[in-house]
């Protein structure tokens, strides 16, 4: 991230008259790409039932495939977020700033919210009364929303603040444990411990995704939005991307190397390099360390920074899941889980079925996703054609 003072610099414009520049559609191959890796980690959620992975990730029982598998989808929830955050600059600018990002916030959080329980709950079990309800990430998005909606009335720099400051400093906070059942229990739980939480009429939910980090990031993507807005040159944008993720993930290095604030799990050497660079790598995800926010989007700054250089076909493809990520995430859970029971009925398997390696579960993983694109392509079709106001929700 860069720092406020080189941020609260004037964005280099293009003169009055040049020729605008087109959508940016590295924004969509961005969010189509992590898109892609959640693919990859869902399925491995549902196929390979018989090796589930702890966060961090358990290294004595963790194969080096497993690892790095899971390691490639740490990108999707933090470059999924600061996207959202990007997004709501970009829809607000052009309708009015800070009212209209808050009003449109503050509804499609709430309908990501209620999206959770029920349709995306829905579709990780089968279940219409489950005994624990998880609320993982597209609650944690929807609260974020609820709290950037307050938010954009402040300064831009003020909003950036906030948002480094959470990212950077919410590690602090993490001796802090309220006991269940103790006053502030369930508001801490929401914020910042990963806990479960007892229902009135019996059952459980649990808080996954922990929100008070991923608010510091959804603020952040909405502080950088001006760089995305057509009246910035492309080489500036460039430059700015490629320091902010340098700068990230230098910090990350850094509080890495120095092993103590930024990850509450210490990283130590291996028998081999190879280990001891997995152990480097194994960061905390619920909620996310410092380290590992550093780490994401830094390399989601470099990611998109490449993505604008590359050829205009694979971006265009990438980009059609990513101009349709809550349709492509619905479906593809309700696919997967969808063959999942049918493969178990097949072969007369009692729940679900576990493929045999990793490297199955990649192939799974690819062959899901084509029948997806195709989805994704018609829907996006749809939606485009569409005047009606429900679809901006989709």
């Amino acid at each position: 991230m860069l720092s406020s003072s080189a941020l609260a610099a004037v964005e280099p414009t293009i003169p009055a008259g040049a020729p605008r520049a087109a959508r940016i559609l590295s924004i969509d191959a961005l969010r189509g790409l992590v898109i892609l890796l959640m693919l990859v980690d869902h399925t491995r959620e549902l196929f390979y039932y018989h090796a589930q992975v702890v966060d961090p990730m358990n290294l004595a029982t963790t194969e080096p495939a497993l690892f790095w598998t899971r390691l490639t989808a740490h990108l999707c929830a933090p470059v999924f977020v600061v996207l959202t955050g990007l997004a709501a600059w970009l829809y607000a600018a052009p309708r009015g700033g800070a009212g209209a990002a808050s009003s449109f916030l503050a509804k499609r959080g709430l309908f990501l919210i209620v999206l959770e329980v029920t349709v995306v709950s829905f579709a990780w079990g089968f279940d219409l009364t489950p005994r624990i309800l998880y609320l993982q990430v597209i609650w944690a998005i929807g609260l974020s929303m609820l709290a950037l909606a307050a938010l954009v009335h402040l300064p831009r720099m003020a909003i950036l603040a906030i948002g480094a400051a959470l990212v950077l400093g919410h590690n602090l906070l993490d001796p802090i444990h309220v006991a269940p059942g103790s006053p502030g229990h369930i508001v801490w739980a929401v914020l910042h411990d990963r806990s479960l939480i007892d229902l009135p009429w019996g059952g459980q939910v649990r808080t996954s995704y922990p929100v008070l980090p991923w608010i510091g990031v959804i603020a952040i993507g909405y502080a950088i939005g001006p760089w995305f807005t057509r009246d910035v040159l492309p080489a500036w944008r460039q430059r700015a991307l490629w320091a902010t993720g340098a700068l990230a993930l230098a910090a990350f290095v850094a509080l890495r190397l120095a092993n103590g604030y930024g990850e509450p799990m210490p990283w130590q050497p291996g028998d081999t390099s190879l280990h001891t660079l997995m152990s480097f790598l194994n960061l905390t995800k619920y909620p996310p360390s410092a380290d590992f926010l550093l780490v994401t989007l830094g390399l989601g700054a470099w990611l998109l920074a490449a993505l604008e250089k590359l050829p205009a076909r694979p971006v265009a493809m990438l980009a059609v899941f990513g101009s349709v990520p809550l349709f492509f995430y619905i479906l593809h859970l309700y696919l997967l889980h969808g063959l999942n029971r049918l493969a178990g009925w097949s072969i007369d398997a009692e729940g679900l079925v576990s493929l045999p390696d990793v490297a199955s579960l990649w192939l799974v993983a690819a062959a899901v996703a084509v029948p997806c694109w195709f989805a994704c392509r018609w829907f996006g079709e749809r939606k485009r054609a569409s005047g009606a106001w429900w679809m901006r929700y989709l």
